[in-house]
């Protein structure tokens, strides 16, 4: 496992010291938990945006052909200056 180095504010280190003690468990493995909250957290918070943002964007586009409009301006990628 990788190691990393960080900087934390006296006061922060000092309540993770003392959380990973009443925990009964190193400083190490409670900072690998809170970056997996974290992670986990995110990742769902990500996935729900999406999730959200689709149905009420779905039908938006109200002039003509999507995809041909889509693919006159991408096919301008391929022309020269």
């Amino acid at each position: 496992m990788p190691r990393t180095v960080i900087n934390l504010d006296p006061d922060d280190k000092a309540w993770l010291e003392s959380e990973a003690r009443k925990r009964r468990v190193p400083v190490t493995e409670l900072v690998r938990q809170a970056i997996r909250s974290y992670r986990v957290r995110e990742v769902s918070r990500a996935r729900t945006a999406l999730q959200t943002a689709l149905p009420r964007t779905a039908g938006i586009w109200r002039h003509g052909n999507a995809l041909a409009w889509q693919r006159r301006l991408r096919g301008e990628w391929d022309r020269p200056g």
